[in-house]
């Protein structure tokens, strides 16, 4: 439906069940007499209410409230030339008088009274009339399910989700996601690889209502598909490679407590519908949109649970150091998504460990087999510090830069060390870099950060893929509107 244009003159919107239309009606009727200008009431509720004014207009499927954005009954509309010129909600006798250029308007009436929530923007009518009303906004291909059909079976059937049930996309729900953001539905986002196509974020939008996602969790989820798909990361690579990995999401910013993330106990696992749908949401683009499935372009020998999906936030609030992301340059006030490409977790296990030199090796040894204890420079790591093994390192006043600094030095080995065939592994380096001291990761390829419950001497190592140039670079994306 397209949108219903406004008659010239002044245009009042209404609804009987509202006490301060009912106080106002005598006045609109006295408006109709006396005004110059034409008077059209639209009545949200009763076509007859106003009592006594002619061709009032049948508003009840809300049709009018809903294309003009009536917030608030009653209001009044003056238009010019089929365009808004000026709009006043609730009455003010004042406001009136002015507005309607007519004077001793509502003489025995009280100076002011607010008004009313217009049906348009009731709780229990909004995604009904977002899908009769805002449907025209989507383009993506209707497909109906039979009568009688399984709504489970129906999207597996046609291979649209991950192996897990889906929530159905009606439009009420799209439409409902859309409105989380400021962005158009059909802006294209990024086009995601393998198949490089387009995607809209009405199509992002679809994919985190199959996944789950509640609207508020929208931006968040439109820039990781957007870090996703970017040269950097390598999405295609990753999805290409034979290796366990897939798409990590770390948040960091407000957001995060805003949308209710998990960055405490069990903040790697289940249990958080924010965590496991954000991450959900992009795998299901990359499979939906890009085509990336299981057993065609996904050719992962044995894969890892990640890769349905693998999402968590920064526990920020009490961390012995700055936010991940502002050691990465950006704002403490700003939100952001990084990507990175994620094997599967190992734990570290450490409950002796009280001075940080001793758990900093500790770390170091178990870092030191990320994809082999062989493998130096190409793989990176992501290492989760959780807050017991945290406060070692806040009690000993040692920074993120100077734990980093110290498990670069602990993870540089003789090349002899590395090399094929030493400790009698067949699997290493070329024998010419035997004489080399060797880094276990590139610079900037080990990432560190803060999560976990404050219950545990644990912390975990997430070892990646292979890194830079050969593999996938980390990416941070400012989180949008």
């Amino acid at each position: 439906m397209s949108r219903p244009p406004l008659p010239d003159g002044i245009v009042a919107v209404v609804k009987r069940s509202c006490p301060t239309c009912e106080l106002v009606a005598p006045v609109l009727l006295d408006a109709a007499v006396r005004s110059d200008a034409p008077l059209t009431v639209y009545s949200q509720d009763d076509p007859s209410f106003p009592e006594g004014v002619t061709g009032v207009i049948d508003d009840r499927q809300l049709a009018v409230s809903w294309y003009h954005d009536i917030e608030t009954v009653p209001t009044l509309i003056k238009v010019a030339d089929g365009i808004e010129q000026s709009r006043i909600v609730g009455w003010s006798r004042d406001q009136w008088t002015s507005f309607l250029e007519l004077t001793d308007l509502g003489s025995g009436l009280p100076d002011w009274r607010p008004g009313c929530g217009s049906l348009s923007v009731d709780p229990d009518r909004t995604d009904a009339l977002r899908a009769r009303y805002g449907a025209d906004r989507l383009s993506a291909r209707r497909v109906e399910a039979a009568d009688a059909e399984d709504e489970a079976e129906f999207f597996f059937s046609r291979g649209w989700t991950d192996g897990l049930p889906v929530v159905p996309p009606t439009p009420e729900r799209v439409l409902a996601m859309l409105a989380a953001t400021t962005r158009t539905p059909d802006e294209v986002v990024t086009v995601v690889p393998p198949d490089l196509v387009e995607c809209t974020v009405e199509k992002v939008a679809i994919n985190a209502v199959m996944a789950g996602c509640a609207p508020e969790y929208f931006p968040v989820i439109l820039a990781a598909v957007e870090a996703a798909c970017t040269d950097e990361f390598n999405m295609h690579g990753l999805l290409a490679t034979t290796w366990f990995s897939g798409p990590l999401v770390l948040v960091n910013g407000p957001v995060a407590n805003r949308i209710g993330m998990n960055s405490g106990g069990n903040a790697l696992g289940q249990g958080n519908r924010a965590n496991a749908t954000i991450g959900r949401a992009v795998q299901l683009v990359v499979r939906n949109v890009g085509g990336g499935r299981p057993g065609e372009i996904d050719q992962a020998t044995l894969g890892q649970p990640g890769k349905y999906t693998f999402c968590f936030a920064e526990r920020e609030h009490d961390s012995p150091w700055e936010p991940f992301h502002v050691s990465a340059g950006f704002s403490a006030a700003e939100s952001t998504v990084t990507l990175f490409a994620a094997g599967g977790v190992q734990g570290v296990f450490d409950q002796l460990s009280r001075q940080p030199e001793s758990l900093a090796k500790s770390l170091a040894a178990s870092l030191r087999v990320v994809a082999s204890p062989k493998m130096a420079i190409g793989f990176d790591a992501m290492l989760v510090v959780s807050p017991e093994h945290a406060r070692v390192f806040r009690e000993a006043g040692w920074s993120r830069d100077r734990l980093l600094t110290e498990l670069t030095e602990l993870l540089t080995v003789p090349g002899s060390e590395l090399i094929a065939g030493a400790g009698g592994i067949a699997e290493g380096l070329p024998e010419g870099f035997a004489a080399a001291d060797i880094p276990k990761f590139r610079p900037g390829g080990l990432l560190i950060v803060h999560a976990g419950g404050t219950a545990g001497l644990f912390s975990a190592v997430i070892g990646g893929w292979a890194s830079g140039d050969l593999g996938s670079t980390p990416v941070t994306r400012i989180i949008g509107t």
